[in-house]
C-alpha cells in the first residue's frame, strides 16, 4: 500500500545554496582596526564555530521571519509553522571547509529557490547586524567609560599640582641634587669658618697675656686713652696728687691749703669717674692701669679688640651656617618621602593619560570599524531553480520496497545506537550530580482534571495557561514532586538559596515548564517569588503564563523601561519578568554591569529568584548568569538527552567553575525504570507517592 500510495506522490524539487564564512573579517583584518570584531573564535574548546552558525540559521526567529516575509503557508491553507518549516530544511556544514549548505524541498521549484535565496539573504542581514551591533556596543561602552577617565586624568593632575604647591617642589630630582651639593659646600664654609674661629681665638689669647688684661679691659682701655675728656680729667687729678703730696711734707693737713687742694683732687677724682662711667657704662675703680696706659699697649689692646670683633663676627657666621646647614638636612632627609610620594601620583597621571588616550584611539578605531563592517559570511552560490525533481514514481516505488526491507533493520540499529539518557540511575552516572526531584511525565500518567486557570491578554482575550500543574492541580504526582524538589533544593545548601539558575544540556528537556512551576511551588510556600525569562534566544514563560511580551528583560538591561512596568504578577506572591524583545547581542546584555545589579537588586526585594536559561550546548548564557546566582539546577529528561551532550555539559560546568546544586528528572516514566519503586508507587486514587531513596 505505501509503495502504491507513492506512486502518485507529487514530485520534490530541491533547491540549494552556499555560504563561505571567513574566519575573520577581510576587511578588518586590511585596516588592522576592531579584529576583535567578527572573529569566529570558540567560546569553549570542543565548540564549532560553523556548528553554532547552523544553529542561528535554524533559530526559530530566523525561520519565522523567513516563513513571514515568504507568506509559506501548507497545503490546506494555514501558515507554515517552524516545525514543518525545519522539517523541510538541511544545513550542513562541508568538512574540513567553511562552507554551508542550505537546501530546501519543496513541491514548487521556484518556492524552494526562493527560500533558499531569501534564508541565506536574511541570514547575511542578520549576520552584518549582529557584527556591527558588536561595534556599537563597544563604542557606546567607550563613550560611558570617556567621562570618567578623562574626569580621572584632571584628578591625578591636581593631586599632582597640590602636592607640589604643599611641598614647594618645583623639580624634586634636580632639587635633591643640588640640595646634596649645597651642603656639601656648607660644610666646606663651617670647616673653614670654625679654622679662623680657632685662629682668632689663638691670637686673642696671645695678646692678652702679653698686655695682661683680657680683651674687655683691653678695649676699655683703649676707649679711655683715647677719650680727650677722661685723659684731662686723669691729668688734672694726677697732678692735684703731685701738689698735695708736696704740701703735705711741709704743711699741716688740717691747713688751708691742705684742705682746698684734698677738696679739688676728690672733685677731679669725681669729675674722672663720671666720665668714665659714662664712656665704659659701668664705674672702674680708681686708680686703674686701665685708666691710661702707653703707646705700644694701645697698640696692642686695639689689635685685641679688632681680633674680639673678628672672632664674634666669625661666631655669628658659623652660627648662622649651622642653621642653614640643619634646614637643608631636614629637607633633604624629606626628599625620599617626597620622591615615594611624587613618583606615585606621576605614575597616576601616566596610567590615567595612557588609558584615556588609548579610549580615544580605540574610540576613533571602533568608529571606523562600525562603518566598514560587512559581516564574515558571503553567499558562495546562490540558490538556482531546480529543473528535475529528486523523487519520481520509479524512485518512490524503490524506496517504498527497501524501506519495508530496511525497517526492521533501522528498529534494531536505533536501538543498538541509541545514545540517549534513558534512566535515573544512568543520569545520575553521566552527569554526576545529587538528583534532587524526579517529574513524573504528564502524558504517561492518569492525572486528576486540571482546574481551569486562565489570564487575560493585553487585548483583552482570556488566554489559558499551560502546564502549570502546580497552580492548576497542586494535589497531583507532579504537584507532589515539584513540592519535594523545593523542599530538596532548600537543604541542598547550607547557605539560603536566593538566586537559582536553571538550565539544561539541549532543548525541548522542559526546563522552562519545571522553572514555572518550582517558582509557583515556591511562591505556595509563603516566599515572595520572581521568575525571570532569560533565555532570550527562544523565550517561552510568556507563553505558558499566558502573559504580554511585549516590555521584559532585554527592555530593562537596555534601560527602556522601568521595572514596574516590565514585571507582571501572575498569582500570590509570584512575579514574572518577560524576555522582551530578542536582542542581537544577547550575551553583551546578560554579561553586563546592569545585568549584575540588577538580580543584586530582585535578590533584595525577593525571597527567591529563578532565571530560566538556554540549554548549555546552545549558547553559554546559563554559565555567565550561574555566575551571579547561588547556583544552577539541571534539569535532565531522559529518552532525550543523548550521553554526549550531557557529557559536554557536564564539562563547561566544571570548566567554568559553576556551582551546580543538582538535577531535576523530567518527564520520568516509571514503565523504563528498572528501580521505579524507588521513586513512585500508585496508590489507589492513581497517585504516585515520591520516595527520598536514591
Amino acid at each position: 500500500m505505501s509503495a502504491v500510495g507513492l506512486s502518485f506522490r507529487k514530485p520534490v524539487y530541491v533547491a540549494e545554496g552556499k555560504l563561505k564564512f571567513e574566519r575573520a573579517n577581510a576587511t578588518l583584518s586590511i585596516t588592522n582596526l576592531g579584529r576583535e570584531i567578527g572573529n569566529m573564535q570558540p567560546l569553549a574548546d570542543k565548540s564549532n564555530p560553523i556548528t553554532t552558525e547552523v544553529e542561528v540559521m535554524r533559530s526559530q526567529p530566523m525561520i519565522q521571519q523567513t516563513i513571514d516575509q515568504l507568506g509559506l503557508r501548507q497545503s490546506m491553507g494555514a501558515p507554515l509553522s517552524v516545525n514543518e518549516f525545519l522539517e523541510k530544511l538541511q544545513v550542513s556544514a562541508i568538512k574540513e571547509t567553511d562552507i554551508l549548505i542550505l537546501s530546501y524541498q519543496d513541491f514548487d521549484p521556484a518556492q524552494a529557490t526562493e527560500v533558499v535565496n531569501t534564508l541565506m539573504s536574511l541570514y547575511l542581514e542578520h549576520n552584518v547586524y549582529n557584527h556591527r551591533a558588536q561595534a556599537v556596543a563597544a563604542r557606546r561602552f567607550i563613550e560611558q567609560q570617556l567621562p570618567h577617565t578623562e574626569t580621572t586624568v584632571k584628578q591625578a593632575e591636581d593631586n599632582l599640582r597640590q602636592f607640589k604647591q604643599a611641598n614647594q617642589v618645583i623639580a624634586l630630582s634636580e632639587e635633591s641634587t643640588s640640595a646634596v651639593k649645597s651642603l656639601s659646600e656648607l660644610q666646606g664654609q663651617i670647616a673653614v669658618t670654625q679654622t679662623q674661629l680657632k685662629d682668632a681665638d689663638a691670637q686673642i689669647m696671645a695678646y692678652q697675656n702679653q698686655l695682661g688684661m683680657n680683651a674687655q679691659r683691653a678695649s676699655e682701655s683703649v676707649s679711655l686713652s683715647q677719650s680727650q675728656g677722661v685723659q684731662s680729667a686723669l691729668a688734672e687729678a694726677q697732678k692735684l696728687e703731685t701738689e698735695l703730696s708736696a704740701q703735705r711734707t711741709v704743711l699741716q693737713p688740717n691747713h688751708p691749703k691742705i684742705v682746698n687742694l684734698e677738696s679739688r683732687l676728690a672733685n677731679a677724682r669725681s669729675l674722672l669717674q663720671q666720665r668714665s662711667t659714662q664712656l665704659l657704662g659701668r664705674e672702674t675703680p680708681f686708680p686703674d692701669r686701665s685708666w691710661q696706659i702707653g703707646i705700644l699697649q694701645q697698640d696692642i689692646a686695639k689689635t685685641i679688640v679688632d681680633l674680639n670683633s673678628k672672632r664674634n663676627g666669625l661666631a655669628q657666621q658659623l652660627a648662622t651656617l649651622y642653621q642653614i646647614e640643619a634646614e637643608y638636612r631636614k629637607r633633604t632627609d624629606l626628599f625620599p618621602g617626597l620622591e615615594k610620594e611624587q613618583r606615585e601620583l606621576e605614575r597616576q597621571l601616566e596610567a590615567s593619560q595612557s588609558t584615556y588616550a588609548q579610549l580615544l584611539q580605540k574610540m576613533g578605531e571602533i568608529g571606523i570599524a562600525e562603518n566598514q563592517t560587512i559581516g564574515n559570511a558571503r553567499i558562495m552560490a546562490a540558490a538556482q531553480l531546480p529543473t528535475k525533481p529528486v523523487s519520481n514514481t520509479a524512485a518512490f516505488l524503490a524506496a517504498g520496497l527497501l524501506g519495508l526491507l530496511g525497517a526492521g533493520a533501522t528498529a534494531y540499529g536505533l536501538e543498538v545506537f541509541d545514545q540517549t539518557i534513558k534512566t535515573v540511575e544512568q543520569a545520575k552516572q553521566v552527569l554526576g550530580f545529587t538528583v534532587l526531584g524526579v517529574i513524573p511525565d504528564a502524558n504517561k500518567r492518569k492525572q486528576p482534571a486540571l482546574q481551569h486557570s486562565s489570564a487575560l491578554h493585553h487585548s483583552g482575550e482570556e488566554l489559558p495557561r499551560r502546564n502549570i500543574v502546580v497552580e492548576q492541580s497542586p494535589s497531583s504526582a507532579i504537584g507532589a514532586a515539584y513540592r519535594i524538589l523545593q523542599t530538596n533544593l532548600k537543604f541542598s545548601s547550607s547557605q539560603p538559596l536566593r538566586v537559582i539558575v536553571v538550565s539544561s544540556a539541549v532543548p525541548k528537556e522542559g526546563k522552562s515548564t519545571v522553572s514555572a512551576n518550582l517558582a509557583a511551588a515556591i511562591a505556595q510556600s509563603g516566599k515572595r517569588v520572581i521568575l525571570i525569562d532569560a533565555d532570550l534566544h527562544c523565550p517561552s514563560q510568556h507563553q505558558i503564563w499566558a502573559i504580554s511580551n511585549d516590555v521584559g528583560l532585554s527592555h530593562l538591561l537596555v534601560e527602556e523601561a522601568a521595572f514596574g512596568k516590565a514585571a507582571k504578577c501572575v498569582t500570590s506572591n509570584l512575579d514574572v519578568l518577560t524576555a522582551g524583545v530578542m536582542p542581537p547581542n544577547t550575551l553583551a546584555l546578560l554579561d553586563s554591569q546592569r545585568m549584575s545589579t540588577l538580580i543584586e537588586e530582585l535578590a533584595e526585594n525577593y525571597d527567591t529568584v529563578i532565571l530560566d536559561t538556554p540549554p548549555l550546548n546552545l549558547a553559554t548564557d546559563a554559565l555567565i548568569l550561574g555566575k551571579m546566582a547561588n547556583g544552577i539546577l539541571m534539569v535532565v529528561r531522559p529518552g532525550l538527552t543523548n550521553v554526549g551532550s550531557a557529557g559536554f555539559a557536564r564539562e563547561l560546568l566544571e570548566q567554568s567553575g559553576q556551582t551546580v546544586l543538582g538535577q531535576a528528572i523530567n518527564g520520568f516514566v516509571a514503565a523504563n525504570e528498572p528501580h521505579s519503586h524507588y521513586y513512585f508507587s500508585d496508590n489507589l486514587d492513581g497517585r504516585g507517592l515520591y520516595s527520598t531513596k536514591q
